[in-house]
């Protein structure tokens, strides 16, 4: 065993004292030691109840002969630190976590790990950590929230508490409105309830092979969900036992199938940064331009919120990812001979899969969409693309073209959509938030519902070198590359400039002439950093281009 190197012999002797010293007998030490990641804390909703996702995890593994030692992950509420300071702080905490698990890993010799992650950069970050230490792991997450209910019968859930927010600026919801939508949108515990980027990503587990079925949709509030997580306890022996390591799981084919699951279920744009992230640890490079092939042959069967309103209690109910990935096959849409933390094969794993309502799991005959839910988008104004959540724009949006409304910050064009300074045909341009410029790539949910909570979704596009929320809707493109701060052309935008976005086509131009950018680039002097000092300023300096994940170097 790997932990022998700690346990084993008179010259681990001081090792052992240790062990006994946290109270563990001869017995439990000759057992596989097998570490408990859990990100449980009090501050994030969809990690209150992992404690008891934990404890039923390491009852699972002590049942299959094993020792489970927990430690723990940090997490941040994407919600909470929505819209100030704190966002630039959340994509960033994907490395902080990656880093902080492979040292917890590699220090003690664990033979084998089980990951219990839930909201948004946590599953990512302990995704990018397994593939490094890579051992045998399995993932448990903690489960989404239910939808949550208005006085009136209507479901609701965060997406629309953020848009209710700009009903408010704009005159159509009143104070004690707002406080219904807030009382009620997020009801329970777990990762908030719509296909954002939490339950993307937990959904990705399941694709990718990582997850046993049902880990990303099972409700967090379910009993259901302590099952899954003894079952995992003991799956993880089981890997350990075969040796099945997560490079073994996590291969090229086996990222194509994820982005093929990505593209049918409407994913968060955030999965353009976090598979290509995950699969760098993994020596494999993900080229966005393949996100486009894939979308192409890639039909778009599920409209969750925010695309429409169903929730993730509605897709476990369908029959959840796997009768999605079922679906799938009936077009060999997906590699099944790829192996998966069951120790069997995909194909294996969906023998008696059935899709329990096509009206929510559309068949893969009659589809929301031929084509997938992200699109990549290329042409003068990005370079190196962008991206956009295709499945979550209006018709009338899916080309446009209009005056440019240049913003230095988020807190400069949030304050302009709220005084009523953005007008229909509009093109919103929030730049400086990239990777290194933010730092850290803010999420942009609040102008994003804004815009749609005042009633200009159908009419005004918003684009960024930061990010958006799995919440975000409309023609919301992010993730511009080169980035600002890289003196990228979105730098050189000015106001009134005219840019024309077709996302049937994969096009984004920004009408101005080369010799007039040339003149701009040549005046173009970089801001200085809006932050100087401590970890982000770490980041800046080392982080890539979104176009490669943001990951570090």
């Amino acid at each position: 065993m790997r932990s022998d190197n700690v346990k084993k012999g008179v010259p681990t002797a001081p090792n052992r004292s240790l062990f006994y010293a946290l109270g563990y007998t001869r017995e439990e030490l000759e057992r596989p030691l097998i570490g408990v990641v859990c990100s449980y804390n009090e501050i994030v909703p969809g990690h209150m109840n992992l404690d008891k996702i934990a404890e039923a995890v390491k009852a699972g593994v002590r049942a299959a002969g094993g020792t489970p030692i927990e430690f723990p992950a940090i997490a941040v509420c994407d919600g909470i630190a929505m819209g100030h300071v704190g966002m630039k702080y959340s994509l960033v905490t994907r490395d902080l976590i990656a880093d902080s698990t492979e040292a917890m890993a590699m220090a003690h010799q664990f033979d084998g790990l089980v990951m219990i992650p839930n909201c948004d950069k946590n599953v990512p970050g302990l995704l990018m950590a397994a593939a490094r230490v890579n051992i045998p792991t399995i993932f448990c997450s903690g489960g989404p929230m239910l939808a949550g209910k208005l006085n009136d019968g209507r479901r609701t859930c965060l997406s629309h508490m953020f848009e209710a927010v700009g009903g408010y600026y704009a005159g159509s919801l009143d104070e004690a409105g707002v406080e219904e939508y807030e009382e009620n949108a997020c009801p329970t515990c777990g990762s908030c309830s719509g296909m954002y980027t939490a339950n993307s990503m937990n959904c990705l587990t399941e694709a990718i092979g990582m997850g046993l079925k049902g880990n990303g949709t099972i409700p967090a509030v379910w009993s259901a969900r302590l099952r899954l997580a003894k079952h995992a306890g003991m799956q993880v022996m089981e890997l350990v036992k075969r040796d099945i390591r997560p490079r073994d799981i996590m291969t090229e084919a086996a990222f194509h199938n994820a982005e093929t699951v990505d593209m049918a279920l409407g994913c968060s744009t955030n999965t353009m940064l976090h598979l290509p992230a995950i699969a760098h640890e993994c020596g494999i490079e993900l080229d966005l331009d393949m996100s486009n092939e894939i979308s192409s042959k890639t039909p778009n069967l599920c409209h969750l919120a925010p695309a429409g309103d169903t929730y993730m209690e509605d897709l476990e109910g369908a029959g959840g990812v796997h009768a999605v990935m079922m679906e799938l096959t009936r077009k060999g849409l997906l590699d099944t001979t790829v192996m998966t933390c069951t120790g069997k094969t995909l194909g294996e794993n969906l023998e008696g899969v059935v899709n329990r309502n096509p009206a929510l799991i559309r068949p893969i005959g009659d589809p929301y969409s031929p084509d997938g839910g992200i699109a990549v988008l290329k042409g003068n104004l990005a370079p190196e693309g962008c991206v956009v959540k295709r499945s979550a724009v209006a018709p009338e949006m899916m080309r446009h073209q209009g005056p440019a409304r240049v913003f230095n910050s988020e807190e400069e064009a949030i304050d302009a959509i709220y005084a009523g300074k953005i007008r229909k045909g509009d093109v919103v341009v929030i730049r400086y938030e990239g990777p290194k410029g933010g730092p850290g790539m803010r999420e942009m949910l609040n102008p994003t519902s804004a815009i749609c909570g005042m009633g200009l979704g159908g009419s005004v596009a918003l684009i960024t070198d930061g990010r958006f929320s799995g919440a975000t809707r409309g023609a919301a493109i992010g993730h511009v590359c080169p980035e600002a701060a890289q003196g990228g052309p979105i730098a050189l935008v000015e106001e009134g400039d005219q840019i024309a976005i077709d996302i049937p086509a994969c096009k984004i131009e920004l009408l101005v002439d080369g010799d007039t950018l040339a003149k701009r680039k040549a005046a173009w002097v970089c801001p200085e950093p809006k932050i100087k000092t401590g970890y982000l300023a770490r980041y800046a300096k080392l982080v890539t281009s979104a176009a490669r994940g943001a990951v570090l170097e």
